[in-house]
């Protein structure tokens, strides 16, 4: 990552009012320091003269004032830092989900789960060393420093090149220094992300671990990663003070030779004082700034590494087009379309497989429409290009009209393979997301879902504990018809919903899904299951020819 990447500028407009303001203050302490220099050289000067108390008193009354001014503009940088790296985060974190959402599950599914969980836990977080330390001296830098090296050239010439030659050996330090951090930095982020992953892989595997009596291997595999770890940061941290070490250097060498030099022309006569004594107190002052750059470029160095990361989540938003959901609703006259779910030469790749070639098929409103066809066909790779979820080639279109992604999903209720419930009641887990949910239309979901016997109050444990698999798949489906009535989508889709029900309750639940169909909803159905397909009013058979269509039955 650069000093400052334009990314995070583009990706969170905090920032740009936490640059804004921060160059203000920049500035201001700019001012200030050169007033201080200032007035102490007048202050040291006048009482060497033999001035009084009483004649310095304005200068020492300015001083005073300069001196608390500072101290206000240090507090209101911490204070702006603080806060700015609070919406900045918070705004990285909703658009890093909003993204993940966006890219949906066929992406989340080739990351690593813990590891997406450092970047938008932890990673983020670190993120205040970088806002609160390092951005605000890297805007001391390009402010403070051109203008102390002008007001020494308006005091000496000599000066002020002696200064120019030797600020420069400051960032070549820095950039040779950067790079040797960056890499152990690197590696310390990767051990991190393979701790975190080991460890999130053992607590979801422990049960299995158990069974096989092999849960004890484990703890020595995660002392071994946990060692590694330890090291790379002790090795963070060794770069970093060694770092601090040579920067201090080279800049207490430069302005020793400043030093020196004023000293040597002071007694030849060479120059005065006043401008000799300025110029002795600008010195450290102009290469303070840059110093604490390096120097807190390693407070930072975890939030950097972290942001890069995030920037490669945000990076890989698919470009939506189109003016989302409400224009499409206008196209189709302000309400739900009576329009169904068209697929026209849809062709999906992964990699350089292609998984579904040329698919066409127009499922009507009104009926029961059953995808089907052998495993790995391409069945749920077409629910997921509908959904917005994979990139495809060809068309798709819900309600009748062509909209975005984002869109598309606004227009279509899916329940997918597997039930992901939450902890709470049943009523919770159908009605989620809605801000104010309704009991009746609860109550008319699970009737669809064929779990009308269940109590909507039934509190629920971690992924669902207190029911069975197919009573989860079931509230699942509930779920799914709640948001088709309560946002009236009339496009309905589900997955394998009865993979894990008895013959009697599919029966009954096919039944029910039939019924929803006739009420003039579209409704797409993924089985193989002998019931479904009996049931369907058009099979849409999934194969591997160059194209399919529906086949009324």
């Amino acid at each position: 990552m650069r000093p400052l990447d334009p990314r995070l500028v583009r990706y969170a407009s905090a920032a740009r009012v936490f640059l804004a303001l921060g160059g203000l203050i920049a500035v201001g302490q700019a001012v200030g320091i050169i007033a201080f220099a200032w007035l102490v050289t007048s202050a040291v000067t006048g009482a060497i003269d033999g001035r009084g108390l009483g004649s310095l008193a304005p200068t020492l009354t300015a001083l005073g004032l300069v001196v608390a001014a500072r101290a206000i503009l240090a507090l209101a940088q911490d204070a702006v830092a603080a806060r700015g790296a609070a919406r900045v985060k918070s705004q990285l974190r909703e658009r890093v989900l909003s993204t993940m959402t966006a890219l949906g599950p066929g992406w989340l599914g080739e990351q690593r789960s813990a590891e997406i969980a450092v970047v938008v836990g932890r990673g983020i977080d670190a993120l205040d060393g970088y806002f609160a330390r390092y951005l605000p001296q890297l805007l001391l830098t390009a402010i403070v420093t051109p203008a102390l090296l002008l007001a020494v050239l308006t005091q000496d010439l000599l000066s002020a090149v002696i200064l120019g030659v030797c600020l420069p050996l400051i960032p070549v330090f820095m950039i040779l220094i950067g790079w040797a951090t960056q890499a152990t930095q690197k590696r310390q982020w990767n051990e991190l992300t393979s701790l975190t992953t080991s460890f999130d892989d053992m607590i979801g595997g422990l049960s299995t671990l158990k069974a096989y009596g092999r849960q004890h291997r484990q703890v020595e595999r995660l002392r071994l990663i946990t060692r590694r770890f330890r090291q790379r940061t002790m090795a963070v941290l060794r770069v970093s003070f060694l770092s601090s070490f040579a920067l201090e250097l080279a800049a207490s060498l430069s302005v020793a030779l400043v030093a020196l030099t004023i000293g040597l022309r002071l007694v030849a006569g060479e120059i005065d004082l006043v401008p000799g004594l300025f110029i002795l107190l600008l010195a450290p002052e102009v290469f303070l700034p840059i110093r604490q750059v390096g120097v807190n470029y390693h407070a930072a160095a975890e939030g950097v590494e972290a942001a890069a990361r995030v920037f490669e989540i945000l990076d890989a938003a698919p470009q939506e087009v189109g003016s989302g959901v409400e224009r499409a609703r206008e196209e189709r006259g302000g309400g739900p379309s009576a329009g169904g779910l068209v697929f026209d030469d849809v062709v999906v790749s992964l990699g350089d497989h292609r998984v579904v070639d040329g698919f066409s098929a127009d499922i009507r409103p009104g009926a029961l429409t059953v995808l089907h066809g052998p495993s790995g066909s391409g069945k749920s790779t077409l629910v997921a290009a509908a959904l917005g979820f994979i990139a495809f080639a060809g068309d798709i279109r819900a309600g009748g009209v062509r909209c975005d992604a984002a869109s598309r999903r606004d227009l279509v209720a899916w329940s997918g393979q597997s039930a992901t419930l939450f902890p709470g009641t049943i009523a919770e887990n159908i009605a989620i997301g809605s801000e104010a949910p309704d009991a009746r239309r609860v109550r008319d979901a699970m009737c669809v879902a064929a779990i009308e016997s269940l109590d909507p109050d039934l509190e629920l444990g971690e992924e669902g504990s207190g029911i069975s698999g197919g009573q989860a798949q079931r509230v699942a489906i509930a779920r799914a018809v709640h948001r088709a009535l309560e946002d009236d989508r009339r496009v309905l889709i589900l997955d394998e919903p009865s993979s894990a029900l008895d013959h009697e309750t599919e029966r009954r639940l096919i039944e029910n899904i039939v019924a929803f169909a006739r009420s003039g909803r579209t409704v797409l159905v993924v089985s193989h299951r002998t019931a479904f397909l009996d049931a369907a009013d058009a099979l849409v058979a999934v194969a591997p020819t160059p194209a399919r269509t529906a086949v009324p039955v």
